[in-house]
């Protein structure tokens, strides 16, 4: 019925209605918190380009889960920093190594709280690069043996998904036959099915120390301007193996978690990215926007554009609101 019969504003009149009708859904059930976890004890180090946010000794992290964990959050995703990075990134399998070392300590002190390890190498390779090098680019399937090793390695750390960032071709297969053939058959398998070679990564180069020493990740990331592309990774990564598919970036990428969520009836995690999260926090400090409600705002169309869990630097701000 056309005006003055239909008055949608009947429906946006105060904050109950408001809620009654409201299409998204956004709960801490949805949210999972990335944590960047370096050497030694103690350690609570300010990342300078993301407010707010620190890195974490293995101790520390504990109790920055724990403390996630009474907000409501109830997933982590860990990055290691380690000390010693050599060419293959080999120390990412180490039994000791630093997320290794955090997982146990995590599932050790804090009950019922889902770890996600990150699976790749540009933070554990001396050139910053995802892989094996081999004239000035990474060899695709060379790096698949290492990938191999990493994953097998988080598994007996006792990682509860898997989470491979790299976009090596054949990299979800590689992962999941490493896993089957060492008894890890029931591991989750998350997969950046569908990351793009973005300028939105800044602030994670300097909080992960992993920014390229040369040239730059175009070679395996995805260009921006593509979409029918994502939903051939996508597709690819669920052929071998991947349980949950995710796009990275979240916000400029908008269209293309919907294009998947419309093609795939698979879960779906976005990455609401260190970029997209800085800027925010930055306009916020300098007084140009409300920086509470443009986070809200945010990260409620990467659930309303069809994520059904968003890793998002927010987690902890938004436990206030959403609770």
């Amino acid at each position: 019925m056309p005006f003055p019969e239909t008055r949608l504003r009947r429906l946006r009149k105060n904050d109950q209605i408001r809620a009654m009708v409201r299409e998204t859904r956004l709960t801490m059930d949805d949210l999972i918190a990335p944590i960047f976890i370096k050497s030694g004890e103690g350690v609570r180090d300010p990342i300078k380009s993301m407010p707010g946010l620190f890195q974490f000794s293995p101790d520390t992290a504990v109790e920055e889960v724990y403390s996630l964990q009474k907000c409501g959050v109830q997933s982590v995703l860990l990055f290691g920093l380690p000390d010693h990075k050599d060419d293959t990134g080999a120390v990412s399998y180490d039994e000791n190594g630093i997320i290794q070392r955090s997982i146990r300590g995590i599932k050790k002190d804090i009950k019922n709280m889902s770890i996600i390890a990150d699976l790749c190498f540009c933070e554990y390779t001396s050139h910053g690069h995802c892989g094996v090098i081999v004239d000035n680019d990474v060899d695709n399937d060379l790096t698949l043996v290492e990938t191999g090793k990493q994953a097998v390695s988080l598994a007996e750390a006792g990682a509860d998904m898997i989470a491979p960032s790299g976009m090596m071709d054949g990299m979800v297969a590689a992962i999941r036959t490493g896993l089957d053939e060492n008894g890890f058959k029931d591991q989750i398998i998350m997969s950046y099915s569908a990351k793009y070679a973005s300028s939105f990564y800044g602030p994670f180069r300097d909080a992960a120390d992993c920014a390229p020493q040369f040239g730059d990740r175009r070679t395996y990331q995805m260009d921006p301007a593509n979409s029918d592309e994502a939903l051939r990774e996508v597709e690819l990564d669920l052929e071998e193996g991947a349980d949950i598919v995710m796009v990275k970036p979240a916000l400029a990428y908008l269209d293309i978690i919907r294009r998947i969520k419309d093609n795939f009836n698979v879960p779906l995690a976005a990455y609401n990215v260190s970029g997209e999260y800085s800027m925010i926090k930055k306009a916020a400090e300098a007084g140009v926007i409300d920086g509470e409600r443009v986070m809200l705002e945010s990260v409620q169309a990467i659930k309303r554009a069809g994520a059904d869990m968003i890793i998002t630097y927010f987690a902890k701000d938004l436990a206030p609101i959403l609770k």
